[in-house]
């Protein structure tokens, strides 16, 4: 179940294929790899970017914005100085692990080599 949040940045978008779609919601270098992160652990931002080596911090700050305003992750920030910013997969964001998971699978498979971010 999605609300309109969830849904505001890709309510007019028109995709000639299921694909298309999927992929304008996970595609690319980082976001599989963000929520590959998050599929069993909630984390703050520093254990995201330490856990990805090669991003740049500009980079995971507009990925996880682009997967929050696509409703797969949720952003919780504490009221606590310093502020604590936590990171978590969505119910909608969790569908999205039999993929990943098949993508790995078909990586070891296909190329020999296991999913080194587990």
């Amino acid at each position: 179940m999605t609300n309109n949040k969830e849904t505001s940045r890709k309510k007019d978008q028109q995709y000639n294929c299921p694909v298309e779609a999927t992929l304008d919601i996970i595609g690319g270098k980082w976001k599989p790899l963000i929520l590959w992160q998050l599929k069993e652990n909630t984390l703050r931002y520093n254990a995201l970017q330490q856990t990805l080596p090669g991003i740049s911090p500009r980079m995971l700050t507009k990925q996880l914005r682009e997967l929050e305003e696509d409703g797969v992750i949720r952003r919780k920030m504490y009221p606590e100085i310093p502020p604590r910013v936590e990171y978590s997969l969505t119910d909608l964001g969790r569908t999205i692990i039999p993929v990943l998971e098949s993508l790995c699978q078909w990586g070891i498979e296909h190329m020999g080599h296991r999913c080194k971010l587990e």
